[in-house]
């Protein structure tokens, strides 16, 4: 049985390198969508995405994080502390498992419409706060910057090595 789930999915890769072209505005609002029926603990929905796409939106974030691929868009991908599920015994809130859902669904709608991206987790979530005026309650997960790839854009040598299963399942 084919499934298209998994070409997609082991085909996407971090993309370090983008063209200079514009993403229009219909695929983002699809990749928006992607994001939008994520499903989130309780479906509570507690993401806060930030489309950042205007050249004084990316100056703003390169200030925020460490790297910088030539994006000419960003999703900040954030949740509110105040709209989580929180699981009784321990106190653990949701929102960081909800927005990798959300945002692991708009990596790979991306890549379906032709669009690259790379998930950024080394960033500064203080300076994403203060620049982007982020209220308390606004926690920043990760940020997606995205792109049509450039030419040049390859994957890493350490994209198709994956353990066996054999490493990574237990059957009980």
């Amino acid at each position: 049985m084919k499934s298209d789930f998994i070409e997609l999915s082991s085909s996407r890769f971090s993309v370090r390198r983008f063209s200079d072209k514009k993403v229009e505005q219909e695929k983002i609002d699809i990749i928006l969508r992607a994001g939008q029926v994520a499903p989130t603990a309780c479906n509570n929905q507690p993401q806060k995405i930030y489309v950042l796409q205007s050249a004084e939106a990316l100056k703003t974030l390169q200030r925020c994080k460490y790297s910088n691929f030539g994006e000419t868009l960003a999703f900040l991908i954030c949740y509110d502390s105040s709209l989580c599920w929180i699981r009784e015994f321990d106190g653990k809130p949701s929102g960081e498992i909800d927005a990798a859902i959300v945002a692991t669904h708009m990596m790979l709608e991306a890549w379906e419409l032709g669009i690259g991206s790379t998930w950024i987790m080394h960033f500064i979530p203080d300076a994403v706060k203060i620049e982007f005026n982020l209220s308390e309650n606004i926690i920043p997960v990760c940020i997606l910057v995205m792109g049509y790839p450039a030419q040049e854009a390859a994957p890493s040598v350490l994209h198709s090595r994956k353990k066996d299963l054999k490493d990574i399942v237990t059957i009980l």
